[in-house]
């Protein structure tokens, strides 16, 4: 029957390629606009791009009561939009994606928000939609969805093959494990949407302008920064001071114009529609991921589609005029989908195709959206990239884009698809944007487990030690491009090396069968406890027990100095960062509605050696050190400070020497004097190790007595050598970041980006000590005056420890009830080696005033996979409360 699809698929190629304006697609056609002659001369923000994005930024403009107007180059829908399936998944294993998501179904929902001002359906089809799993591990994943979905208030179901069967009767369920079914779940038809979103954009005060294209971006620089000052199109120049970018694959294009990159790659993706079937009507749309395929209600037909292993790239990007035109179908590229289809629904074999759609699609390198103003040029916002899931996330995206455009910062935590979130070694690597972007795509239906890695472009970013490491067994994690060390195996002959790139087997590339890196990563490719646990456990005992030497040099390293260096830091951090040279203190920056966005050191140093100017050295996380250089550079503008920010990142390495140990390690290789007297917690000093001058300070981030070690990059290896060799006779080990999730979770130590983010507070991740006493100063910084209304009005949410002693680890986003009622959910947790369990950090909220009788007079549990463990909470840390070990007490 194969060849019969074939050719009906072959057949109806050159039928859609000559009838494209007639709309084979199988979408009702938005109605065309009428063109204007002119466009204003003047508007506070103008969005490009007319598809469902660049509509769902107009209007959350609008509601936020800014004069802005949108510039579409053909006519609404064109490019990407028009043809799109338009699946909404109610659940994704993301708690930001899912927020996002529920503001789409908010907008569009019958009798929802845009529906209620418009009296225009969005064209949402809420048939439900079923996710099936092939094996008890996919289960056990729409089992994480499931008690996710608990905390979101999701109606979803785990059913039985049998169960699912009478949902889907034309379902094949003899080789499944079961499904998740989510009666919420739905498509829309993209012309329905953007004509009622575009229509709610126009009531706000939005306009728009068709048939008009963007010939240039007008920018100046100043204060050493450029900016945008206006756009030039085919009907004029508009003066503006901020251009968001939603032309989806044709970003790059725009991006170019202000000479920023943009990194996406069009991919050629397609689907099929087939004709009628008989029983099919009402059936919910069905998403296969171990098949890697989707299966859509088409009226009485479906669309089918999928995730191939090798798509057709386009890294050369899509002409300009590309609009509404389609592509051939390649039929050797999608047979793999239209077979995994037919195996899940057989009765597709015996049915004819109706069309086939395979249009331009853009990928990112993580499979997450770009969003947000780029440090290259300021009042220039991207808004695209949205890897095939544009419809579903245009809602809740457009809303997050509006806020970061007026406010400066979105409301919920957008750090996954922040623009800046990759560093500029890897976004002007075009081998590394496409080979990641094919792992993504590729690995969109893989399970998420929260410890995978990546085996594209590995080894792009290194520091001095990488090689020395890899020959002790290290098992690397690449963040931001950098390797860092996640583990160590203990047989140090097996080679770790990570190989070249294979793209899976695809494109005439063999497979790799013989990978070590490959399977230490596969160990963790579960949701039981891995089989490197005990491992871990034994870098984390050495840690507590004796001492354990991290490298951490892929941190950020910035120097901040000039006239304004102490008032820059005084106005950035909500710490009190005014103690004088040889202070170094941990703080947390935000953003003016009091969330934190970022957390780092920054220590006072000697003057500059030229102009002897103030200087900071401000130390920030590897994983989002260029967004924290982003934000630090843009309150400097916005502030007008007169200093300068430079990265030296790859200029020093960064080892962290903890234990009990440390203190007697480092006396030995040092003439400093390393006692609590003359060297206390929070401050450093430059130190000579064997004639390399290192920056030594006090701090630690697993809870115990230890040093960082800021080390020039040429001295790097041969300090690290002195220390393993001085430290042998205590013993000593290498550790990685595995462990410092370990020890950082039982000592109550904060991981930005989970326990704290730009939607949460000092106040409400129990930090008050790291703002009280600068709120209790005159010193002005941004976000004191949100903390300072949140203490008066009181807090709706609180962060608390949960110790869980449970069969299964838990990995996050798992649900926790208090007296049986969901009351939040998990952020963060690791095994607490030190404390035998779980230890596990979330929110637990209150819809009016949280209190803290409130928290402990309650009965908590947490879920996870649908199964509930009793749970003890805690308001502080279940290891070393008193920080004894911090200040070098042991017993």
């Amino acid at each position: 029957m194969l060849h019969v699809i074939r050719n009906s698929v072959k057949r109806n190629i050159n039928v859609l390629s000559r009838n494209l304006a007639q709309g084979n697609v199988p979408h009702t056609p938005i109605e065309k606009q009428t063109a204007s002659s002119e466009v204003p001369s003047e508007a506070d923000v103008v969005v490009v791009g007319g598809g469902s994005i660049g509509n769902s930024t107009l209007y959350h403009l609008g509601k936020l009561g800014v004069n802005a107007v949108l510039l579409e180059k053909d006519q609404l829908t064109a490019g990407t939009t028009w043809h799109s399936a338009g699946l909404v998944w109610r659940l994704r294993p993301s708690d930001i994606d899912t927020m996002v998501i529920e503001h789409t179904l908010d907008l569009v929902k019958p009798g929802g928000e845009i529906e209620q001002l418009t009296g225009m359906s969005c064209g949402f089809n809420n048939n439900g939609g079923m996710f099936i799993a092939n094996n008890k591990e996919r289960m056990d994943e729409y089992k994480r969805l499931y008690s996710l979905g608990k905390y979101f208030g999701a109606e979803t179901y785990v059913l039985s093959p049998e169960e699912s069967q009478k949902i889907y009767p034309l379902m094949r369920v003899d080789d499944i494990y079961g499904t998740l079914y989510s009666p919420a779940d739905g498509c829309l038809d993209p012309s329905s949407y953007v004509a009622a979103l575009s229509r709610a954009a126009t009531m706000k005060g939005g306009k728009i302008f068709c048939d008009t294209e963007v010939t240039g971006i007008e920018t100046e620089t100043t204060f050493g920064r450029k900016r945008v000052t206006g756009v030039k199109t085919n009907k004029g120049f508009i003066k503006t001071s901020k251009v968001v970018n939603c032309t989806g694959a044709w970003a790059p294009y725009l991006s170019e114009m202000v000479g920023v990159d943009c990194p996406l790659v069009p991919f050629r993706h397609a689907y099929v529609v087939t004709e009628n079937i008989d029983g099919i009507e009402n059936m919910p749309n069905l998403r296969d991921h171990d098949l890697s395929v989707y299966l859509r209600l088409q009226g009485n037909g479906l669309s089918i589609g999928g995730y191939e292993p090798w798509p057709d790239m386009l890294p050369e990007g899509v002409s300009k005029d590309f609009a509404f035109g389609l592509y051939e179908l390649d039929w050797d590229t999608f047979g793999f989908n239209i077979e995994h289809c037919m195996k899940r629904v057989p009765a597709i074999e015996e049915t004819g195709i109706k069309s086939t759609v395979c249009g331009p699609e853009s990928f990112t390198p993580d499979h997450k959206p770009l969003l947000g103003e780029v440090l290259g040029c300021r009042g220039f916002y991207q808004g695209a990239g949205f890897n095939s899931s544009g419809i579903m996330l245009a809602g809740g995206s457009g809303r997050e884009l509006a806020n970061m455009v007026v406010n400066g910062y979105s409301s919920i935590d957008m750090f996954s698809y922040d623009v800046n979130r990759y560093h500029p070694d890897c976004i002007k690597d075009s081998a590394w944007i496409l080979e990641r972007s094919h792992e993504a795509y590729a690995k969109n239906y893989a399970m998420i487990f929260i410890h995978d890695e990546n085996l594209a472009s590995r080894d792009m970013r290194t520091d001095a030690l990488h090689d020395t490491l890899l020959k002790r067994g290290c098992v690397y994690q690449q963040r931001q491009g950098f390797e860092r060390p996640g583990w160590f195996l203990l047989d140090k002959s097996v080679n770790l090396e990570k190989k070249k790139y294979d793209w899976y087997g695809s494109y005439g590339s063999e497979k790799y069968s013989d990978y070590p890196y490959r399977d230490c990563l596969e160990l963790d490719y579960t949701f039981g406890y891995p089989k490197q646990f005990d491992i871990i456990g034994a870098e984390s005992d050495a840690c507590r027990n004796r001492a354990a030497l991290f490298n951490m040099s892929y941190f950020g390293k910035f120097f901040l100095s000039g006239p304004d260096a102490q008032a820059a830091v005084d106005y950035l951090c909500c710490s009190n960062v005014n103690k004088g040279q040889g202070s170094t203190v941990y703080t947390n920056m935000l953003n003016a509605s009091g969330g934190s966005e970022t957390d780092l050191t920054v220590s006072h140093i000697e003057p500059d050696p030229v102009t002897g100017e103030d200087r900071f050295y401000i130390a920030a996380g590897g994983g989002s050190s260029y967004r924290d250089m982003c934000h630090i550079l843009n309150v400097i503008d916005m502030k007008k400070f007169n200093c300068t920010v430079k990265d030296h990142s790859a200029d020093y390495g960064m080892l962290s020497l903890q234990g009990p140990k440390s203190r007697e390690i480092l006396q030995k290789i040092c003439d400093a004097d390393f006692s609590n007297e003359a060297f206390p917690f929070s401050t450093h000093k430059l130190v000579n190790i064997n004639g390399h001058e290192v920056r030594a300070m006090r701090l630690t981030f697993v809870g115990e007595l230890g040093w960082e070690l800021h080390v020039p990059s040429e001295s790097l290896v041969e300090v690290y050598n002195i220390v393993m060799e001085t430290g042998a006779e205590h013993g000593i080990v290498d550790s990685g970041y595995r462990a410092i999730d370990a020890l950082s979770s039982e000592k109550g130590y904060k991981h930005w980006h989970e326990d704290v983010r730009p939607d949460t507070t000092p106040l409400e991740a129990g930090m008050a000590w790291l703002v009280n006493p600068k709120l209790k100063t005159k010193t002005d910084f941004l976000g004191r005056d949100a903390l300072l209304k949140q203490k008066k009005d009181g807090l709706k949410k609180r962060l608390v420890c949960l110790k869980v002693k449970s069969d299964v680890p838990l990995v996050t986003l798992e649900s926790i009830f208090r007296d049986g009622q969901v009351a939040g959910y998990v952020r963060r947790t690791a095994y607490g080696y030190s404390v035998g369990c779980n230890v596990a950090w979330g929110y637990i909220e209150h819809p009016e005033k949280i209190t803290l009788d409130y928290i402990r007079e309650g009965s908590y549990q947490v879920e996870c996979m649908g199964e509930r463990y009793d749970a003890e909470m805690s308001l502080q840390a279940p290891f070393d409360p008193k920080n004894n070990r911090v200040k070098g007490f042991y017993e």
